[in-house]
């Protein structure tokens, strides 16, 4: 048990890195939460410092993840000392468990006040890391979003609503043999509610029509 409980407290530090708050402090000089919508994610970085910065705070957000679920995960050893309730092998089941400490950690950062991005980068990473293809296609979805209607707050939640519709059309209307689904298809629900509760005042915003827009999307809108 020791040694799970130090596998999600370092996958939880992992994800816990501010990044957006690291890189605009080395690139700017400022701390990001005290400037555009004040969310500590690449989002507010790109609006605020370009999106060269905004892009590797994501990035950088997206490899939390990867490297809770590819590499923390890999320091746990032995059996676990608890029944195994997914289709999934032991070591499977920590890298989902490492992932969720990793996502917790970027939305509920110990660094910043217990006040962290959204989630959406992170969650990317770490869901790439088990079922490739889906976060794939949800990607797309992501990226269709954002361009048609250059909200990345409504691109990110109907990424993360896909993520398990997608899943359930290629088991059931497609019949692609996913392995652990059942145990995948609760997981991604619980990752899609967590992204909608995480951009709740933006889906507010959206509603009221006060969200902000991206108004250029770098290599697709052409400087005038």
């Amino acid at each position: 048990m020791f040694n799970i409980i130090i596998v999600l407290i370092l996958s939880y530090l992992v994800g816990a890195i501010p990044t957006s708050i690291i890189v605009s402090k080395l690139a700017a000089g400022i701390d990001i939460r005290n400037h555009g919508s004040g969310n500590a994610g690449g989002t507010n970085v790109y609006r605020t410092l370009g999106w060269k910065y905004g892009v590797l705070v994501i990035l950088l957000d997206a490899f939390k993840g990867v490297i809770a679920v590819v590499f923390v995960a890999r320091l746990h050893f032995g059996d676990i000392p608890f029944d195994n309730p997914t289709p999934f092998d032991d070591f499977t089941f920590i890298q989902l468990l490492a992932g969720v400490c990793a996502i917790i950690g970027h939305v509920w950062t110990v660094f910043a006040g217990f006040k962290g991005g959204k989630g959406m980068a992170t969650a990317l990473g770490m869901t790439a890391s088990l079922i490739t293809i889906d976060v794939l296609i949800a990607g797309a979805i992501f990226v269709l979003t954002l361009i048609s209607f250059r909200y990345v707050s409504l691109g990110s939640i109907s990424a993360a609503i896909a993520l398990p519709i997608i899943l359930y059309i290629r088991e059931n209307m497609f019949h692609v043999h996913i392995e652990g689904y059942k145990t995948l298809i609760v997981f991604t629900i619980g990752i899609a509610l967590l992204i909608v509760y995480t951009h709740r005042t933006n889906i507010k915003r959206l509603f009221a029509g006060t969200e902000n827009r991206i108004k250029r999307i770098p290599l697709l809108t052409k400087k005038k």
